[in-house]
């Protein structure tokens, strides 16, 4: 069987953070509302937008929720058409995968991204032919839902015990344990080093150049 590494791209490869409160912020404000603080925004970094935006507004219509996940789109559109989208790799993410694929892992990226998005981010970054496997939320349930990790390793002729779900949120983790794979956490994203272990995340790395020794 084939090892993979399951990478997340918000908060795990790329820092993106910026971008995504920006659009947020733009959809709530066209919608007439209070946009939520940036520390929520960051806590539903990595769902999909309909579930995201129903964990910001839990007692709001489903209506609401869907008419707010495309405004969102609409805006960080609007914000990449007059070139404000910013998503730097975070240091030593490249060497990290550079030393994985020297040691024979395969790579996969597994994303609340829509196919668009990861694309354009990946090809900005000239990283997009690494990876043999690239699943979104154009085509799955949201995370914490196993199909992504199912999907990625199937492309990959990988199994659960050589899989490793890499990402920076509890949702991450609790996917990857859904699939039965292994979780590492990584600390330069989203959620704190705790939650990542209490949502299942056997190790916790907090630079990129650690990953390989924790995933031997």
């Amino acid at each position: 069987m084939n090892r993979l590494a399951l990478f997340d791209c918000d908060g795990t490869l790329v820092d993106s953070q910026a971008n995504i409160c920006l659009a947020m912020e733009d959809a709530f404000t066209r919608a007439g509302m209070t946009p939520p603080p940036r520390s929520a925004t960051r806590r539903v970094v990595g769902l999909s937008l309909v579930p995201a935006m129903q964990a910001l507004l839990p007692d709001a219509e489903d209506s609401l929720h869907q008419a707010l996940a495309e405004d969102y789109k609409n805006a960080f559109h609007r914000l990449r058409g007059r070139g404000m989208i910013e998503e730097p790799m975070f240091d030593g993410i490249l060497a990290a995968m550079d030393a994985l694929q020297s040691d024979g892992w395969l790579l996969g990226v597994a994303t609340g991204k829509s196919d668009r998005g990861l694309a354009l981010c990946l090809e900005h970054h000239g990283i997009l032919d690494r990876f043999v496997t690239l699943q979104t939320a154009d085509r799955h349930p949201s995370k914490p839902h196993p199909s992504m990790v199912y999907q990625a390793m199937a492309d990959a002729g990988a199994a659960p015990q050589t899989t490793v779900m890499i990402g920076d949120t509890s949702f991450d983790m609790a996917m990857g344990v859904a699939a039965k794979a292994r979780a590492l956490g990584v600390d330069w994203g989203y959620h704190e080093p705790h939650e990542l272990s209490a949502a299942g995340a056997y190790a916790v790395v907090s630079h990129p150049a650690q990953m390989l020794e924790a995933m031997i």
